[in-house]
């Protein structure tokens, strides 16, 4: 079934076709009168048809084929395109302005005096205009692709920072606050230095988060230096029932990642598993020497917990969508689950601007 946008977009082809037809009836006269419509009009007028429509469809076939979405129509494409497009439809053109002229002149009426002259002339003008077409076509997918790549950027932009806001939201929620100060109640009565340091790291965790809270993207190191306080926190709040390990052999001040993101993840390995002193959850952190960073931790998944939305891991996509085509890699296998991060360059921040300008 025929789509209503081939319909508009055929109904606007032919429509440019009859009025670049009539431009050139006005100005070339075959026969000495340019107001008659006789047969060797209706042929020019049909070949011209015909060869705009093989000239615009192919083109839009040669576009499709060499575009995808993550590959955009760029100046290499758009040569090769061009080249391709020309070396299908030429011989097309040539092939029906030698049968019309020397074989079929009976039947077109041209009557050319110098048909060879006629010939060169039908098609270099079928040439000149078919090229028009095309560079006005790859011009019009330029321009399309220019315009949804800004609104896929806008909505990107949009989705960070409700991703951001979320992650925030639920860094601050009165849950994560009422844990703390109800660990840090029982330290006060147990060891005093052991409460003032866990009120440190918990001043420095909120310190962070709300330092950060308009920055998507922070450096590793900084993540890092979060996530420190973060896992001593966790640690004395479950004592040996955990076994959080990290190794990091990039240099941390060279990349960054979302903000919180780490955090999100160890987080949820501690809300879907079950651990305790006997049976405690390893959890490492350990950057690789192809720049990622991986998060894994071992199945131990609670008995009778609520069905996952993975709310979590879709908001950490997404913000590393808006600044790179590199995967968030998810892998659950029997005995373990690991998230592998890809770290990404410190001026990715401009690169983006750049790219999207």
């Amino acid at each position: 079934m025929i789509s209503k946008t081939y319909i508009k977009k055929f109904s606007l082809r032919f429509l440019i076709i009859n009025i670049a037809y009539l431009l050139i009836k006005l100005t070339v006269d075959h026969d000495g009168d340019q107001a008659e419509f006789d047969v060797t009009s209706l042929f020019y007028y049909v070949s011209g048809f015909l060869f705009f429509m093989l000239m615009w469809e192919t083109n839009d076939w040669l576009i499709r084929r060499a575009t995808t979405p993550n590959k955009s129509l760029d100046l290499h494409t758009g040569l090769k395109i061009i080249t391709l497009n020309m070396v299908i439809c030429l011989p097309i053109i040539a092939l029906v302005y030698y049968m019309a002229i020397f074989e079929f002149d009976y039947l077109c009426k041209i009557n050319a005096h110098n048909p060879w002259l006629r010939f060169r002339i039908d098609f270099f003008r079928a040439t000149l205009l078919g090229f028009v077409v095309i560079i006005f076509n790859l011009f019009y997918y330029a321009l399309q692709q220019k315009k949804e790549l800004e609104n896929t950027m806008n909505q990107l932009r949009k989705e960070v920072m409700t991703s951001r806001y979320q992650s925030l939201k639920n860094q601050i929620s009165p849950h994560f606050l009422f844990n703390s100060l109800n660990t840090l109640t029982s330290l006060m009565y147990e060891d005093r230095d052991l409460a003032s340091d866990f009120v440190s790291r918990l001043a420095t965790c909120y310190r962070y988060i709300l330092d950060n809270r308009e920055e998507d993207l922070v450096s590793l190191e900084k993540e890092l230096n979060f996530l420190d306080s973060f896992i001593f926190m966790m640690n004395v709040r479950h004592q040996d029932a955990l076994s959080i390990t990290t190794h990091i052999s990039v240099d941390p001040k060279e990349y960054v990642i979302p903000t919180l993101s780490l955090q999100m993840l160890v987080e949820n390995a501690l809300k879907h598993n079950y651990y305790s002193k006997e049976k405690p959850l390893e959890i490492s952190i350990v950057s690789t020497t192809t720049n990622n960073i991986i998060i894994q931790n071992t199945l131990q998944l609670r008995s009778q917990k609520e069905e996952s939305t993975q709310l979590g891991l879709k908001n950490i996509k997404k913000r590393y969508s808006f600044y790179t085509n590199q995967n968030v890699l998810i892998q659950a296998e029997e005995d373990h689950f690991k998230v592998t991060l890809p770290l990404l360059p410190k001026k990715i921040k401009e690169i983006t601007i750049v790219k999207a300008s």
